[in-house]
């Protein structure tokens, strides 16, 4: 295949990151060098020989890199600064996060050895002093391939095998359960069965994945900015991979446009660009173009279920057996963590008391599959979903009756699902929330029973209107931890540094309200500073909507102890009792004689060189690291009225309500631009995106001509409403928000399109319900 890159030429801003208004770091300068990637154009294939010599001495070309050299590489320019580095180590593969007994890993190398397993895999990098430059030279990269048999369909793998050692091609075989579901199926009074299939799709940031570096030799150290969820998990592979100890790598992710799980995991060019910086000795850049990125971004979703439920003539749940299989392309990354989250959220918020899921995670010749935007969780919110709407038709029974027979109860919390969670640290236990109540308000907010009365009307009429409905429950505040170190200076300025970067969830001004709230001052008084390894030795990063859970946590523990420090000090300089002393913003005075103050800034010059009669550690600073015993449950209930145009086979929302509970809501305005944003990529999910592969593993959506995003108008005006259940897990009683928008959109749309369709019986069994699976669902002729 051809890449679109090959003959692109376009100006770029040479500015690869912007911090708050200013550009972080120096890397405009001249002796900036491009990089880009060779990649291979076949889904399976052996790398017989690579030729870079032309490519090596074209115009303007400073460095060719493929995989026989990265075990040889060594820095240019000065003496190592470290004896630590050890060459060799760039060899090796990526290290799998997180690891799991049943798991068969295989991760990327930096680039291919001798085998490549999907269209678009790196096999050698080319370093030119222009971007255009490095383009042309790619061309001259000669690449022999052996093209092999490749695996596409997970249901179905065949001989082919995308690893020689995983004779199967499964990655893992798990199996979660609770009480006996084979007895109890037996003896429940009703049974039905279905299958239901998930497509692929990824997460489509506006900006695209970008690396730049530069490596100090004389010093031994090397800044690295790149556009990642995980800045400090960059910092520790570079550091494994290369060599160097990790107090001599400052990774920087400022300000990001958008990440929904694509820039969450170490990719190959995440460590590339660095070595390429240490061993040409001059900096060096990478910038993803779009059509890379629909070919190497780690996409999601893809899994086919079987399902057999028991339930009594009420519609009550006695028994849930699924088997699925998980399509997890041809790396493991980030291991089980989504057919895990899918096994063990399948329940959802439902009372279900014999359950077993197990699941084949299965290799194929694709792009790997890491956590996209709901992470496994939107796949079991539509097949409980589905499954409650099979038995409200198998017992005649009205959907939200049949739900809120089987929800879980507010005087059941916390309430023991009974399943292990993904993390395998204990079962998943909901913390607190009222689940019917949630249920209850979107049905009302929504009017239901108007509104189904009124589609009921409107299909006598002839026209298809359905109204859909599905609960779920998201799991948030992933640990293990998060820290904040909050620093004052003798300018009275209020700096926080955070392990959580923010890719546009607004988390600066969150974090900036939880840090003022704490310290009785101004959210214009902190400055937030996300994502800089520097700022803070350890972090995790920002994804599974824990960043506002866990991180904000952390600031609020930070920011207390800091103000109880604060407090101590102006009592020891004005000569009070720490009770005497009350707070006005940045001053602190007398209670007694309020004339006898002391400013903020003061303070921190008093701090920088306290002494043991201060009674407190020098520098007026905090850290503090807020590590969750378990995780936090959102909640929430979606409402959706649709408009299905038999002709043309199109789905037309004409109405969205949804009720939801994140706990305590720092920022209602942020939040609900969250729940917006995610279920606007919900309907993508649900209806339009689908990343699909011919029989040979050749992408068939590599621009956005094939890969269809919603539109403006595809987004109906969106009803929001909160309860506010609090969470007793952490110190501010908050749950998270980010991904539960996204998660029961698929379910409520396959809901209200069966009931538009009510009159044909028809059952929607496959998302996204694109024209063409629509066209398939109400009987059309087949379509392209």
């Amino acid at each position: 295949m051809k890449f679109v890159g090959d003959r692109l030429r376009r100006k770029e801003d040479p500015r690869l990151v912007q911090g708050r208004g200013r550009y972080v770091g120096d890397i405009t300068r001249p002796d900036m060098l491009h990089a880009v990637i060779v990649r291979s154009p076949h889904a399976h294939a052996r790398v017989v020989t690579i030729d870079a010599s032309r490519a090596a001495g074209a115009p303007g070309v400073a460095d060719v890199l493929t995989f026989a050299d990265l075990g040889s590489w060594q820095p240019a320019g000065a003496e190592r600064a470290t004896s630590s580095l050890t060459p060799g180590d760039a060899a090796r593969p990526l290290p799998i996060v997180p690891p799991h007994p049943a798991l068969r890993g295989k991760n990327f190398h930096l680039l291919a050895s001798d085998r490549v397993r999907f269209v678009g895999e790196a096999v050698a990098v080319v370093v030119a002093d222009t971007r255009a430059a490095a383009e042309d030279a790619r061309a001259l990269v000669d690449v022999a391939y052996e093209p092999l048999p490749s695996v596409q369909d997970p249901t179905a793998p065949g001989a082919a095998l995308v690893h020689d050692d995983v004779p199967d091609n499964i990655a893992g075989r798990v199996t979660l359960s609770r009480g006996d579901v084979a007895a109890a199926l037996r003896s429940a009074p009703r049974r039905a069965s279905v299958t239901l299939t998930i497509g692929r799709g990824g997460g489509q940031p506006m900006e695209t994945r970008g690396v730049a570096a530069e490596y100090h030799a004389m010093a031994g150290l090397l800044t690295i900015w790149a556009s990642s969820q995980v800045p400090h998990q960059v910092r520790q592979f570079v550091a494994d991979l290369l060599g160097l100890e990790p107090h001599r790598i400052r990774v920087i992710a400022p300000d990001v446009g958008g990440g929904f799980g694509a820039k969450l995991i170490v990719y190959p060019e995440d460590v590339l660009v660095p070595l390429l910086a240490m061993r040409t000795g001059r900096p060096v850049r990478w910038l993803e173009d779009r059509m890379e990125h629909m070919l190497t971004a780690t996409q999601e979703r893809t899994q086919v279920h079987t399902v057999t439920v028991g339930f009594d003539d009420e519609g009550r749940l006695l028994a849930l057996g699924d088997r699925f299989v998980h399509d997890t392309g041809a790396y493991t990354p980030r291991g089980l963590v989504v057919p895990l989250l899918s096994a063990s959220m399948l329940a959802g918020p439902y009372r279900i008391p014999n359950v077993e899921v197990t699941f084949d995670s299965v290799y194929t010749n694709r792009v790997p599959v890491t956590p996209y935007r709901g992470a496994g969780q939107p796949q079991a919110v539509f097949v409980i979903e589905r499954v409650l709407d099979l038995i409200a038709r198998e017992t005649g029974r009205d959907r939200a009756a049949v739900r809120f027979a089987n929800l879980v109860s507010p005087g059941e919390m916390p309430h023991d699902v009974g399943l292990p969670n993904y993390r395998g640290s204990g079962n998943v236990v909901y913390d607190s929330g009222d689940y019917p109540a949630v249920l209850r308000h979107a049905l009302d907010m929504a009017d239901y029973e108007r509104l189904a009365k009124a589609c009921l009307c409107a299909r006598d009429a002839g026209r298809l209107l359905g109204v859909g409905l599905a609960c779920y429950v998201e799991l948030t505040g992933v640990g293990p931890f998060e820290g904040a170190t909050i620093r004052v200076d003798a300018a009275s300025r209020v700096t926080v540094f955070t392990g959580v970067p923010s890719q546009g969830q607004g988390l600066e001004t969150t974090l900036a309200q939880v840090a003022a709230d704490e310290l009785g001052l101004t959210p214009d008084d902190v400055t937030i500073v996300g994502g800089d390894t520097l700022g803070i030795g350890q972090g995790i990063g920002t994804f599974a909507s824990r960043a506002a859970v866990v991180g904000g946590s952390a600031v609020a523990l930070a920011a207390r102890e800091l103000r109880a420090k604060a407090v101590r000090l102006a009592a020891r300089a004005l000569g009070v009792a720490d009770e005497r002393v009350q707070q006005h913003g940045k001053v602190f005075a007398d209670r007694a004689r309020p004339e006898r103050r002391i400013e903020l800034g003061q303070l921190a010059s008093l701090a920088a060189v306290a002494g043991a009669t201060q009674g407190v550690p020098p520098g007026l600073e905090a850290t503090q690291y807020f590590q969750p015993e378990d995780m936090a449950y959102s909640s929430g209930a979606h409402v959706a009225l649709v408009d299905v145009d038999a002709d043309t086979a199109r789905v037309r929302l004409l109405g969205y309500w949804i009720a939801h509970d994140s706990g305590r809501l720092i920022n209602p305005t942020i939040v609900e631009g969250q729940i917006q944003g995610a279920v606007a990529l919900g309907l993508g999910n649900a209806l339009l995106e689908e990343a699909r592969y011919d029989e040979t593993g050749q992408p068939l959506a590599t621009t956005y001509m094939e890969y269809a995003l919603p539109r403006s108008d595809d987004v109906p005006p969106l009803a929001i409403d909160h309860l506010e259940t609090l969470s007793p897990l952490n110190p501010l009683g908050l749950k998270g928000v980010g991904e539960s928008g996204a998660l029961p959109v698929p379910a409520v749309i396959a809901s209200a399109v069966d009931d538009a369709l009510a009159g044909s019986r028809a059952f929607v069994n496959r998302i996204p319900l694109t024209a063409t699976t629509l066209a398939r669902v109400l009987g059309l002729p087949r379509r392209a």
